[in-house]
């Protein structure tokens, strides 16, 4: 990685026109500005990176900030104003505006702040070194902690001392297995992870919003392999779900299907280990996401042999997106080869659902009153269709249908 002081000058997204608006709207008055975070770090990584969303920090109080942006006739949002955050909207790109903080008080949930215009006291205050770095407008770089080094080497260091930086935020335990999914490759040092196995207890008292949106973005890491096993090791896993995770089939899942989803990925890692339907009012999932977890969790996973006739019957039963799903655990659980699985995909990818060719109307104009006599009906007509692979058609499944007999005499 570059040792320059000015890493940052090429970026894209620092040169890019509604950014030095922005600049030059805050800087009205010679008051500093830098970018902060997310866009800065990531930037140090893939310096070709370009960036939509981005944070700055100035000593500005928010109203002013307001001020200064719409006097350059740029549309700000109060998004966090009660917390010193707007957000600026200019070409296409949102700049959330935060003024310098500190903690005054933190509760393990949520920190009481003050306004500084110290810019190492607001760099003090974050998390890890990694995000603890800044820039200004000229792609200088301020890295106070040394959080460029530990980038460089896949270090995920807290800023001070860990123990501390976890009781000011419990979520911070969580942040750091995200982080390393993304960025390790050092293995982290014994008193860190003490410190996250010692405090794992406070992961109670954070809500499932916070979890769920952590988690998933954990799993969507590059390392995330490393960071479970470190996770389990510390038992952060099992202090939120009671059970070790099933790392062997979420590591064949992810080999097998590298598109796999987080919901997918958190059915490998949960399957008969823990009540998944517990663990989705935990996290606040989604009802869709929850019930479609517990589906896969629960559910008996077909063969992945089965002739191909078998899987289309399947696919119309309970819908391709849903037997794939469980096709794709199938082949993690029992250690299938990749060809035994691309094999059902390819039955399932050329497969289009198609409709019942016959309805009620056509089996009330045979004389079936409407009710459960028509639906029995209508169940045996479809069974039958089933079974010939769909390709019987209305005439040929009309034609399995009893004579009706007319109260009156005589058959209609």
């Amino acid at each position: 990685m570059p040792t320059d002081d000015r890493p940052l000058t090429a970026a894209r997204w620092l040169d890019a026109e509604p950014s030095r608006r922005v600049l030059a709207a805050l800087g009205v008055g010679g008051a500093p500005v830098r970018f902060v975070g997310g866009c800065v770090r990531d930037t140090l990584i893939d310096p070709m990176l370009d960036m939509v969303d981005l944070d700055l920090a100035t000593p500005l109080p928010p109203e002013r900030n307001v001020e200064l942006l719409e006097q350059a006739g740029i549309r700000t949002v109060p998004t966090g104003i009660a917390h010193g955050t707007i957000t600026a909207l200019a070409g296409g790109r949102a700049f959330e505006i935060t003024t310098l903080r500190q903690d005054v008080a933190t509760d393990g949930r949520r920190a009481t702040v003050a306004f500084t215009d110290c810019f190492l006291a607001d760099a003090a205050r974050r998390d890890f070194t990694i995000n603890a770095m800044s820039c200004d407008a000229s792609g200088r770089l301020f890295d106070p902690f040394a959080g460029r080094a530990d980038l460089a080497a896949g270090r995920i260091r807290f800023v001070g001392e860990p123990v501390a930086r976890i009781r000011e935020d419990y979520l911070r335990i969580l942040r750091f297995f995200r982080f390393f999914a993304r960025f390790g490759q050092e293995r982290p040092p014994a008193a860190t992870l003490d410190a996250l196995a010692g405090e794992r207890a406070g992961l109670q008292r954070l809500s499932g919003e916070r979890l769920r949106a952590e988690l998933l973005k954990l799993l969507a890491g590059v390392a995330v392999e490393a960071s479970l096993k470190l996770m389990t090791e510390t038992g952060v896993w099992q202090a939120i779900f009671g059970a070790a995770p099933t790392l062997d089939r979420f590591v064949r899942l992810r080999r097998l299907v590298p598109e796999a989803d987080p919901i997918l990925e958190f059915a490998a890692l949960t399957r008969g280990v823990i009540d998944t339907a517990a663990i989705a009012e935990r996290l606040r999932l989604a009802n869709r996401e929850g019930d479609r977890l517990v589906d896969l969790t629960t559910a008996d996973l077909p063969d992945l042999d089965l002739e191909p006739a078998l899987l289309r019957h399947l696919a119309y039963r309970l819908g391709k997106r849903r037997l794939a799903d469980r096709l794709a655990l199938a082949a993690a659980e029992r250690e299938a080869a990749p060809t035994s699985l691309a094999s059902a995909t390819a039955v399932l990818d050329a497969f289009d659902p198609p409709r019942l060719p016959v309805g009620g109307h056509d089996l009330m104009a045979r004389g079936i009153p409407s009710g459960p006599a028509l639906g029995q009906a209508l169940r045996r007509l479809e069974e039958a269709w089933i079974a010939s692979d769909f390709t019987a058609d209305r005439d040929a499944l009309l034609a399995l249908l009893q004579p009706v007999t007319d109260p009156l005499g005589g058959d209609t």
